[in-house]
């Protein structure tokens, strides 16, 4: 009987999804191990978006005041433009069917006589189109210049959220997944994009057309003009129904989105892991769970955004019949007269051009309702970006923080814990010290707290009590990228970026000169191999170095950590995912590396820690055994039952 080993839906959600939690898996991030943790809470279906997401995404368009002003004066003059070409269609109507060849108003300076209809008409019609040429001239500049304002925002906004990664600490990296925030970038970013450049621009439009048709209609007929008013907060009712479902729909797509974005990133990422264990039906199977989730989400979502324009649009159509209906009446009542204060006068004109004014006044609403899926889109996604946004930084410097200058490498650990979570200790008043040029060596079972001691020196996470000194003074009285800047990592998972390998080891100390970097691959012995290259140090590299052997990337690594100069070194089992004769070639490149430096060695393979000045044996958080590789064997516990494979390693 075949076992489905794939995953729910439940369970895939919170995994993949922002909007879900999960507990500690212990999965190892950049730097090691690091804390799962809560990931927000369950979405529940019921969403109201913060005035205050609203008014941040609005302030990174209100910096364009002076634009903005002119937009909005564009937005004026277009609707003048169209109202007073409505007025102008009334006079052309009531002209030919009066027969009164007069343009603008009866009994005033502005009024034309013309001697047939068709200079009339001629008239009217050039006078039309000057009107209407206004507004259009006025529509392409305001959609333009809005255009510049929002692709500036968004700018700003990306802008910002990749200035705020690089704030955040390696614990947010460790618990987030990279589709997620990828996701960040490109959906949730490409609706604010949408609803800057068109939603908004179709609002404040909008309420500048509802107000000039407002006083148009109220200037035409006032008793038709109080029909349209009474009956569009009726329209808008189905609108504000139907927005209510909208919303929180939108809000569930798109963390079923990032969901999505999430496990395809996983899983391209893992391809070739996915393969050896055959694991692609199951895969299959849990991508259609999410994918199936994502649709159906996206088709409510999708659905109530979408029937608000058509219901809106038909109740339309009923408003425009009842208008000309009664306005029809009121033509017959008052034809022939010149109307009174409570009855005015209601021509062919005024019928036809409250028709269109009427149909100009709730287009608005129904171009909004239209968009309602681009404004609950954005607003989600708004409020996902500034999530990000708002997650801590890393602790801020102290005041008259130390530089790092001149730093030796003197270390000292003193009765240091920490854990990930307040509730479980990784490290157990760990004490140790190491001076200038030693090298010291952490052995022991998987998950005894050796990555994480390498952590805390980086002040990658801030130890809870105890104290690390280096040269005497608490790291965490330096500045926090002096530091950083002084210690030298290189891990078992290397990581190449985009471009030539020179770059890339450059990438160490970026004012290196390029005989620096060739000193450096050499002291890694990795200038033999960069050689060969079809273009030797100009090689590009791409797909984090995928033209690479494992060895060879790990040898740039090493001489990215040589040009640095760095004082203290960590070498993170930098050679446990190679086989002996690399590792051989990697460790000579190593052993010029440590001269002269304080070194950290975190290694499996007990043989690449014998000549380490002190030998460190952790378990469970805590330094069981100390001292050289031959005082270790005699003592005949730990270190030497691994040493002679009388117990293994876990």
């Amino acid at each position: 009987m075949e076992i489905n080993m794939s995953r729910s839906l439940e369970a895939l959600q919170k995994q993949y999804n922002k909007h879900a939690h999960s507990g500690m898996g212990g999965r190892r991030g950049p730097m090691g191990p690091g804390p799962r943790g809560r990931r927000g809470t369950p979405y529940t279906g019921k969403k109201k978006f913060d005035k205050a997401v609203i008014a941040r995404l609005l302030s990174y368009i209100s910096v364009y005041k002076a634009r903005l002003v002119f937009v909005f004066i564009c937005m004026f003059f277009s609707t003048g433009a169209s109202i007073f070409g409505t007025y102008a269609l009334a006079q052309i109507v009531d002209g030919l069917v009066y027969k009164e060849t007069k343009i603008f108003f009866k009994d005033t300076p502005f009024q034309i006589v013309f001697d047939s209809p068709i200079a009339y008409l001629t008239a009217m019609l050039f006078v039309m189109a000057c009107i209407y040429m206004v507004g259009v001239v006025c529509s392409y500049v305001q959609s333009r210049t809005m255009l510049i304002v929002s692709q500036n925002a968004t700018e700003k906004i990306r802008n910002d959220l990749f200035s705020r990664l690089q704030k955040l600490p390696v614990r947010f990296f460790d618990n987030e997944s990279t589709g997620e925030v990828m996701s960040r970038f490109t959906n949730d970013i490409d609706n604010i994009d949408m609803m800057l450049n068109n939603t908004l621009t179709s609002l404040v439009s909008g309420v500048i057309q509802i107000i000039g048709y407002l006083i148009a209609m109220m200037a035409t007929n006032y008793w038709l003009a109080l029909l349209v008013v009474l009956s569009t907060p009726v329209f808008m009712k189905f609108g504000g129904i139907i927005a209510k479902y909208s919303s929180k729909y939108y809000s569930g797509q798109q963390a079923a989105l990032g969901a999505v974005n999430g496990y395809i990133e996983e899983s391209v990422s893992g391809a070739k892991v996915v393969k050896v264990f055959n694991h692609e039906k199951i895969c299959n199977e849990e991508f259609e769970l999410l994918n199936n989730d994502m649709r159906v989400k996206q088709f409510k979502a999708q659905f109530y955004g979408g029937i608000m324009g058509p219901i809106l649009g038909n109740t339309s159509q009923v408003s425009y019949a009842i208008i000309t209906g009664i306005g029809a009446l009121l033509c017959l009542f008052t034809s022939g007269s010149e109307g009174t204060w409570w009855m005015p006068a209601c021509t062919v004109g005024v019928i036809a051009a409250f028709a269109q004014y009427a149909r100009h006044f709730s287009m608005p609403i129904n171009n909004l309702s239209h968009q309602t899926g681009t404004i609950f889109s954005a607003l989600a996604g708004a409020e996902r970006v500034f999530a990000i946004m708002d997650k801590e930084d890393e602790t801020p410097d102290v005041e008259d923080a130390h530089t790092c200058e001149n730093m030796v490498g003197e270390v000292v650990l003193n009765n240091v814990t920490f854990g990930y979570k307040p509730e479980k200790t990784v490290l157990k008043n760990i004490s140790l010290y190491a001076h200038a040029g030693q090298k010291i060596a952490f052995v022991g079972s998987t998950g005894a707290g050796k990555t994480t001691i390498t952590n805390l020196l980086n002040r990658f996470y801030d130890i809870e009590s105890g104290e690390i000194t280096i040269d005497g003074i608490d790291i965490r009285s330096y500045k926090r990228a002096e530091l950083r800047k002084n210690i030298a990592v290189v891990l078992q998972d290397t990581h190449l970026f985009t471009g030539t390998v020179m770059e890339n080891i450059r990438y160490g100390r970026l004012d290196a000169t390029d005989e620096e970097v060739i000193a450096a691959a050499k002291t890694a012995s990795a200038h033999s191999f960069i050689t060969r290259l079809e273009d030797g140090y100009q090689t590009m590299l791409e797909g984090d170095g995928a033209n690479l052997s494992q060895g060879q990337r790990q040898l740039l690594n090493i001489a990215r950590a040589a040009i640095s100069k760095a004082p203290i070194l960590v070498l993170d089992e930098a050679t446990s995912s190679v086989d002996t004769r690399t590792e051989r070639h990697i460790e000579r490149g190593m052993d010029r590396l440590m001269k002269n430096r304080t070194t950290f060695v975190i290694a499996h393979r007990l043989s690449t820690v014998r000549n380490s000045d002190a030998i460190m044996v952790l378990e469970a958080g805590e330094i069981i055994e100390r001292g050289t590789h031959e005082q270790l064997l005699e003592l005949k516990g730990r270190y030497y039952e691994l040493y002679t494979g009388k117990k293994e390693l876990d």
